[in-house]
């Protein structure tokens, strides 16, 4: 198991326990067994494996191969084929993520610790698009207006002081081009808004569940899938 699949497994498991994770070590997943749904000894690798094991209700896999870009490819054509929407993929070259993005992933991420912190809101909210840290407690998102706000414009939404974060920008979901904050436009159902703020702001504002005590732990995930593999050299140890 990657340091990505450990880090992501940790922080989703504090907020919801709706994770299925699948790995051919039986000691790899004895050790996370406690903190999903399901674990599954099994070989995501061997024809059909997947098909069996997954839930129909898939919303995002997460593929951790280590350095294995081989199984990677695999894995990741597998979910595609099963017809995942979100395929995150663990690779290390700009190469290997040219080629996992032609079959299927939606989503490369390079950076083990640092993937885990950004990708982690984005899985927990689907009104998050886009999560960068700044520094310190500070981030930038991207953010999808809110029912309430819809209709209000920039300052009758009084997003600083009834949410404590700062419209840098606008944008429409179906264009990649920023406008500036007017004070005066009228938000709609299909914009998306560039915030700044801390992050228990911007993950209170986005919908982020924090994270509750296990008795409070709830089930905001439909399912997700961890597909987490460290390849064994011929001596059967882990490389």
């Amino acid at each position: 198991m990657g340091k990505l699949a450990l880090s992501m497994l940790e922080n989703i498991s504090r907020v919801t326990d709706q994770i299925v994770a699948v790995d051919k070590n039986p000691t790899l997943i004895d050790r996370v067994k406690d903190m999903v749904k399901t674990a599954f000894v099994a070989d995501a690798m061997e024809e059909g494996a997947l098909e069996r094991i997954l839930p129909e209700a898939l919303d995002v896999a997460v593929v951790d191969m280590a350095d294995n870009l081989e199984a990677a490819l695999l894995v990741t054509h597998a979910l595609k084929r099963l017809g995942v929407p979100e395929i995150i993929v663990k690779t290390k070259t700009d190469e290997s993520s040219e080629i996992l993005s032609i079959i299927g992933a939606t989503r490369i991420v390079n950076s083990d610790r640092e993937a885990a912190a950004r990708i982690v809101p984005l899985i927990l909210s689907t009104s998050l698009y886009n999560f960068i840290p700044i520094g310190g407690d500070l981030v930038m998102a991207e953010v999808h207006v809110p029912d309430s706000l819809q209709g209000l414009t920039i300052v009758e939404a009084d997003l600083r002081r009834k949410f404590g974060v700062n419209v840098v920008a606008i944008h429409d979901e179906n264009s990649t081009s920023y406008r500036n904050s007017d004070r005066d436009y009228k938000l709609t159902g299909s914009d998306l808004l560039l915030v700044a703020g801390t992050e228990k702001d911007v993950f209170a504002f986005s919908g982020v569940p924090l994270a509750p005590t296990q008795k409070q732990k709830t089930s905001t995930i439909a399912s997700i899938f961890r597909t987490v593999f460290k390849p064994r050299r011929k001596d059967g140890r882990l490389s």
